[in-house]
């Protein structure tokens, strides 16, 4: 090898810049989708009142992609989609812990926009994108994080998301697991723990044949993020049609 050959190879950047372009560009389109999603959950604590509660537990057949839904009524958030037929999308809701839909024994936790930690938000529809939350960490959002993270509640790590990144005041939190990506979830934290809206955090999750669940919470609820992703796992996978 030349002499000026390796005077280059030891200049050239560890990380090409069209490499770290191609990420931000990922990242901010991600941003735009997810952007307007984000800000609509402060939205809902407040609007809960014109979401068209029922109790009837009648089964809808919701075909999205190549996934059967047998959902009822009282877990469907909006009136337009408790129908039997194809459907993009569907907007769930339900009690927390103990993930119940809307009822005469329920109904004080769906109205009470002083509970933001009462209930857990869900939007079902057809994957859109090879990889969930979880599995963009690596490719995508470390390359976007902005000084070292911080510990969080519950064992979770704190990662500051540059402001030129589109994510603007979000938080990215993560943890290590035992088998596969590491837990992933978007939230913009409040400046003090009662300034938590019902839906300040979001993740991401692929189940079924083709599905990608995007489910929000409060805040608040940060230190029982183990025990939500698996309750809203089984939640979505216990009314699938075999």
């Amino acid at each position: 090898m030349t002499a000026r050959h390796s005077m280059t190879d030891d200049h050239a950047p560890l990380i090409n810049p069209r490499f770290v372009y191609a990420v931000t560009a990922i990242a901010l389109t991600l941003a735009g989708i997810t952007g307007a999603i984000s800000l609509a959950g402060k939205w809902y604590g407040s609007a809960l009142s014109l979401a068209g509660h029922t109790e009837s537990t009648e089964i809808n057949d919701l075909f999205i992609g190549q996934d059967h839904l047998k959902l009822p009524s009282n877990i469907i958030r909006f009136e337009e989609q408790r129908v039997t037929g194809i459907v993009e999308r569907v907007d769930l809701y339900a009690t927390w812990p103990d993930m119940l839909g809307y009822s005469a024994e329920t109904r004080h936790l769906f109205n009470d926009i002083s509970r933001p930690d009462a209930l857990i938000f869900m939007q079902i529809s057809q994957s859109t994108m090879s990889r969930d939350m979880s599995g963009r960490v690596e490719p995508i959002y470390r390359h976007l994080f902005e000084g070292a993270a911080t510990p969080g509640p519950a064992g979770l790590m704190e990662h500051r998301m540059r402001e030129n990144s589109g994510y603007g005041d979000e938080t990215l939190l993560t943890a290590d697991r035992a088998m596969g990506d590491p837990y992933a979830v978007r939230c913009q934290l409040p400046d003090t723990p009662d300034k938590a809206t019902s839906a300040d955090c979001q993740r991401d999750i692929h189940t079924g044949k083709d599905l990608v669940v995007l489910y929000r919470f409060s805040s608040q609820l940060l230190p029982q993020w183990q025990a939500i992703d698996e309750a809203v796992i089984k939640f979505v996978n216990d009314r699938l049609a075999p």
